[in-house]
Formats: structure tokens, C-alpha cells, sequence
């Protein structure tokens, strides 16, 4: 008999439309960030080895760029350039004028492993988590290596040294991560955990002490805050979303596994989703929390 059909759990009135699917074609994507100068989301298929954006006026998807070493997360600094982690060249790249500039690769004389998820703060400080997924044997998502380093850290660069400190050093494979609109608190997925895998601790912001906070179904691998502190989430084949406090508060079906999600549109209260081959999009009624001003 086939499964019965999941229904969508939305009491509190988050969403604002019907998930549709935007474009397939992918193996994995990963690494949605929205555009706002060409209105489109940019991604990342990352076994294929490239970039993709669609373009939100014509509905198109084109490939941006070729041979791009196994692009992951992504996100826009102060400034509003593209600030992306990179397996295959194990670091933190940052893409001005069309050329793309390596920003940190390296930790204490070792390599990083393979930097997956990024988000700037409002000091322009650049925060990134560093699983070994691109170092895998495999060779899907990067190039076989090992932890030159001896661990999978999650890491803040600083903008005037651009020197990379650890700051959480507790977690298996730290993946997805966003901070609370004050950005006293961090929000960590953990996709390395026998048994446990995919959940989201949470710290506070500048120092190691965390606590846990919330256990999808699935995997929690992507997430995103939005403007009322409430955490947006991948969780298998869903999307979940809690309330600071740990309360489930939606549960979105999606047809495929969700691996990341952004905000986005003219006003940002659209959610876009890499999900295993495709790109989703639905209508919200928020949109993303907004750097605390400086």
C-alpha cells in the first residue's frame, strides 16, 4: 500500500503558498544564497562540480560557473559579495569582480578540512564550520585527504587579522549555522553523530558552551533564522521550524531530501531549497533576521 501522504502542519500561519519546484537536473545542490543585484539564488551541484542561478524574472536556471572545486555553503559579507566555502581547495573563498580570492585555507600550519556552511556577522567577522565530507574517500564532493588538523571545528575569521580561531571544538561534524537576530546566540547542525544525527545545539556566540536544542527527523544539515528569532531547518525530506525555545512550530513535506535553505525575493519573505536534485520555493510570512547594526 503507499504511504499515506504527509500532511502540512502550518497552525501558526507561516507560510504564504504552495511549495513549487523551480527547476531538477542536480545530483546534489547545496549552498543556496539570494542575490540581490541580479534577483537569483545561487547554488551549488556539488559532484558535478559547479554553480547554478536561477533567475528569479525569467524562471531560468543557467549554469554560472564550471570546475569550481566543489563549492559548498555560501553567503553575502558586508558588503554584499559572495562569501563561499570551497572542498576541493579545503577554504574560504570570497568572489569580488568576478574572481574568486582565497581568505583562509589554513589553521596552525595544517589544512582545513572542507568548509561547509559560512555566515558573516554584523562586525563582518566570517564564521564557518569544517566537516571532512570533501575529504572523503570517494572523491563526490572534493578531492581524498585526511584532518590535517586533528579535528572538526567550527571557525571565526577575523576581518582586520584574517587569522581563523576555533570556537566551538565539541561537535562530530559541525555543518549548518546561524545566529539569532542579537547574535548572542549560534545555532549549529551536527551531521557526524551515530544514532543522533542531525541535530542542532546551540551556543553562546563567542564562547564554546552549548546546549541542546533541537532533534529533526532525518537530518537537520541547513538552517536559517528569521526575523522573529524562529529557527528554519532541513529535516529529511521536510522542512521544520522551531520557536526559540525549542517548539515545533511547522512541518513543511518536501519530496526529496532538504540539504539548505535561504530566504529570498524582491521583499525576502520567499524560502528557496536545495533538495537532493532540485530547487524548491515557497511563500512565507517573515523573512530573514537582519544583522544587529553596529
Amino acid at each position: 500500500m503507499p504511504e499515506p501522504t504527509r500532511l502540512i502542519n502550518d497552525d501558526h500561519g507561516l507560510l504564504a503558498g504552495e511549495l513549487e519546484k523551480l527547476w531538477t537536473g542536480g545530483e546534489w545542490l547545496e549552498g543556496p544564497v539570494w542575490v540581490p543585484g541580479t534577483r537569483s539564488v545561487r547554488f551549488s551541484d556539488i559532484p558535478n562540480n559547479r554553480i547554478l542561478e536561477f533567475d528569479r524574472a525569467t524562471g531560468d536556471t543557467h549554469v554560472y560557473r564550471d570546475d569550481v572545486e566543489y563549492t559548498n555553503g555560501r553567503t553575502l559579507d558586508l558588503d554584499g559579495r559572495v562569501v563561499q566555502c570551497s572542498h576541493g581547495r579545503r577554504a574560504i573563498e570570497r568572489e569580488v569582480d568576478g574572481a574568486v580570492e582565497v581568505l583562509v585555507e589554513r589553521w596552525e600550519g595544517g589544512r582545513l578540512n572542507s568548509p561547509n556552511d559560512v555566515i558573516v556577522a554584523s562586525d563582518g567577522a566570517i564564521w564557518f564550520t569544517d566537516p571532512p565530507y570533501g575529504i572523503q574517500e570517494s572523491g563526490r564532493e572534493g578531492h581524498p585527504g585526511v584532518e590535517e588538523y586533528g579535528g572538526c571545528f567550527v571557525f571565526r575569521l577575523d576581518p582586520a587579522s584574517g587569522i581563523a580561531s576555533p570556537v566551538i571544538t565539541d561537535l562530530a561534524h559541525p555543518n549548518g549555522l546561524a545566529f539569532s537576530p542579537d547574535e548572542q546566540l549560534l545555532y549549529v547542525t551536527d551531521t557526524g553523530l551515530e544514532g543522533d544525527a542531525g541535530h542542532i545545539r546551540v551556543y553562546q556566540s563567542g564562547t564554546g558552551e552549548g546546549r541542546a536544542f533541537a532533534t529533526p527527523p532525518g537530518t537537520a544539515d541547513g538552517l536559517r533564522i528569521d526575523a522573529a528569532g524562529r529557527v528554519w531547518t532541513s529535516a529529511g525530506e521536510a522542512v521544520q521550524v522551531f520557536s526559540p525555545d525549542g517548539e515545533l512550530l511547522l512541518d513543511l513535506p518536501v519530496p526529496e531530501v532538504v540539504s539548505n535553505l535561504c530566504f529570498g525575493g524582491p521583499d525576502g519573505t520567499e524560502l528557496y531549497l536545495t533538495a537532493s536534485s532540485s530547487l524548491y520555493r515557497v511563500g512565507t510570512t517573515t523573512t530573514a533576521a537582519v544583522r544587529p547594526a553596529r
